[in-house]
This record gives structure tokens, C-alpha cells and sequence, in this order.
């Protein structure tokens, strides 16, 4: 029997795809090279950290300290491994298998062509442990689905019945396929909540997530006049509709909605015609072992607040920040930069 485990699960290591300069980070590459050089260095201070990038020697120069990472050279078209790494599930024999499902750049808005090849890249150059699983006939991303580990799936509807992903598919078709692939027992959907500027046509890794103890993070809206407070409070009341596979009602823990941070604020002179909004959210953490890697957008009350309310979901946890201003400006942030993979034969 297979399981989906919850990214809580002790892990082996995550993978990072490195920016460079044909990817569209070239404009903002000293300053994304310098966030990703933070990432990495929190990953492998308390894990191995394998990293994907066409041109080893230049990540290492970048990185400096390479302790505790791996490289792997490959073509990429960009950096979101989320979204173009494997899945994985664990049997019962404790074995990882390796899910390769279609990526297609979310939807066919962006090339895709490298990224979708790095799985097998991987494969092929034996560089990760674990059987091997194509289902490249079915287009499904890692953030837009989350797992506790026990049955439970939940996702956006937004996202797994857009346009240009599955469409031959009915949503019957497509939650079956959900079930089968990780042998859950129970898909849970939201139809509301969204974030401006977001490329996934809404990721529930921006919006609410699994956490142990049958607990859910979620960005909150509590702003009337903010563009997200209609979706947000309707999403939050479907948090509140659902329940885990014994009936109960989950515990939500609400995370801040930062203040609005837009691509304008960052030209040399700022403007007062804001129109592109980005899609910073703090639902966009990563659990690795012992701690949590969260964003943080320089708005130091709603960072503190954030750190204070992933630290009631994750208590014996490091709440680790990590200032990724530059990642919502190519429309991602902290969890869609990476992957996690699960300790074989460890609970």
C-alpha cells in the first residue's frame, strides 16, 4: 500500500533548481543568486541538498560553501521545482517510489520544455534513490496538492480543473486519479481564495496548508478594503466546513495577509500607479528537519506575527525567515522553490 507522506516526514533531502541567466531571473540574478544562496545554506546546515543547475562550477562559486550538497548539471528553463520535481510516495516496505507526472508550465503559459526532462534526467544518472513511476500522461504540479500523510488530500479547485491541464477530465475523473496515484482516502477542495498576481491559477501551497495535528494554516484577510477579502473570507469559511477522516473540524491557524507589495515598488523611482500586484503569502513555507523556512517581505509586524503563528502549528520546530522580496516578483516564493523527499524506512 502506498501513502503520500506529510512533508512534516523525516526527510533524505530537497532539491533546489538553480537560477541563471536564460532563465527569466536575469534581470534580478545578483539578487535571486543571493536568496537562493540563503536557502540553500539553511537546508544543508540541518540536511543533504541536492541542487540541479546547468553550470556546477558557477553555483559553486556562487554558493561558496557547498557542505552537505549535490549537484546535478541539467538544462532547466526556470527554477520551480515544486512544480517539475518528482512526488513521492512511500510503500509499506518503506521504499520511495518516484512520481513523474507531466509538467507543463502551468497551464502552457511558460516554456517548460528542459523542466520537464529534469525527472528523467534524474533518473537516468542515478542521482536519487527510489523506483521510478511515469504518469506523464497526467498534468499535476507539487504545489498544488498537500498531504498529511493519513489518507487526507487537499487542493483548489482553481487549479486542478483550469484550462490546458487535464481538460479530457472530469473533476470525478480527476479526483479518482488523485486517489489512485496516492492512495488517499479523501480529496478536499476549496473553491475560493486566490492571491493577485499568481501564476498557478491558485496553488494551495499559497493558501492553506497541512500541518500535524489536524491543523491548517491559512492565509487571512481581515482588510475590507483588500482585493483578496471576499475570496479569503469565503475560503476561510470552507476551512471551517471540513473535516478529517474521523468527522472532526480541523484546527485553523490564521497567518497575516502582507501588506500589498507591488512590481512598481521596486522600480528606481518608485511610482504612485500601482497595478501590478504580487502574490506574497507566508502560506508558502517549507518543513524540513527541525525546522521551518518561511518568506518574509520587510513588513516586520506581519513577519513576527507570521513566525508567531507557525510556531503554535509547529512547536518543537525552528521558525527560520528568509526575506524572499525577490521571489514574488517572478511570481512564486519560498515552498515553490523546492521539494522535499521522504526518508525511506523512517516514520
Amino acid at each position: 500500500m502506498r501513502t503520500l507522506p506529510a512533508e512534516w516526514h523525516h526527510q533524505d533531502l530537497v532539491q533546489l533548481t538553480w537560477p541563471h541567466a536564460d532563465t527569466d531571473w536575469a534581470p534580478l540574478l545578483p539578487d535571486v543568486i543571493d536568496c537562493y544562496c540563503q536557502i540553500a545554506h539553511e537546508i544543508a546546515r540541518r540536511q543533504p541538498l541536492l541542487i540541479v543547475t546547468p553550470d556546477i562550477d558557477e553555483t559553486r562559486r556562487q554558493l561558496g560553501n557547498t557542505e552537505n550538497i549535490r549537484f546535478v548539471a541539467c538544462p532547466t528553463n526556470d527554477t520551480w521545482a515544486r512544480d517539475h520535481a518528482f512526488i513521492s510516495t512511500l510503500d509499506d516496505d518503506g521504499q520511495r517510489h518516484l512520481l513523474d507526472f507531466q509538467f507543463n508550465g502551468w497551464g502552457m503559459k511558460f516554456a517548460a520544455n528542459h523542466d520537464n526532462c529534469i525527472n528523467r534526467h534524474l533518473r537516468d544518472s542515478g542521482t536519487l534513490a527510489g523506483i521510478y513511476e511515469p504518469h506523464l500522461d497526467f498534468v499535476l504540479e507539487g504545489g498544488s496538492i498537500e498531504s498529511d500523510g493519513c489518507g487526507t488530500i487537499l487542493t483548489t479547485a482553481s487549479c486542478l480543473l483550469a484550462p490546458n491541464r487535464n481538460d479530457m477530465l472530469t473533476p470525478h475523473d480527476i479526483e479518482q486519479q488523485l486517489l489512485r496515484f496516492f492512495n488517499a482516502r479523501q480529496v478536499l477542495w476549496l473553491h475560493h481564495g486566490y492571491l493577485a498576481g499568481d501564476d498557478t491559477d491558485g496553488h494551495i501551497d499559497t493558501l492553506a496548508r497541512l500541518c500535524p495535528d489536524h491543523t491548517i494554516a491559512y492565509v487571512s484577510c481581515s482588510d475590507p478594503s483588500d482585493e483578496h477579502f471576499s475570496e479569503l473570507q469565503l475560503m476561510e469559511q470552507e476551512l471551517r466546513q471540513l473535516r478529517t477522516l474521523s468527522g472532526q473540524p480541523y484546527r485553523l491557524i490564521p497567518l497575516p495577509m502582507p501588506a500589498a507589495i507591488y512590481e512598481e515598488d521596486f522600480a528606481p523611482v518608485p511610482t504612485a500607479d500601482k497595478s501590478d500586484r504580487l502574490p506574497a503569502t507566508y502560506a508558502n513555507f517549507l518543513i524540513i528537519n527541525g525546522a521551518v523556512l518561511y518568506p518574509t517581505y520587510a513588513q516586520p509586524d506581519n513577519d513576527e506575527q507570521a513566525r508567531r503563528q507557525l510556531q503554535q502549528a509547529f512547536p518543537h520546530h525552528d521558525i527560520v525567515g528568509i526575506d524572499c522580496r525577490v521571489l514574488i516578483r517572478q511570481h512564486g516564493s519560498l515552498h515553490c522553490c523546492t521539494m522535499q523527499y521522504p526518508s525511506a524506512n523512517s516514520k
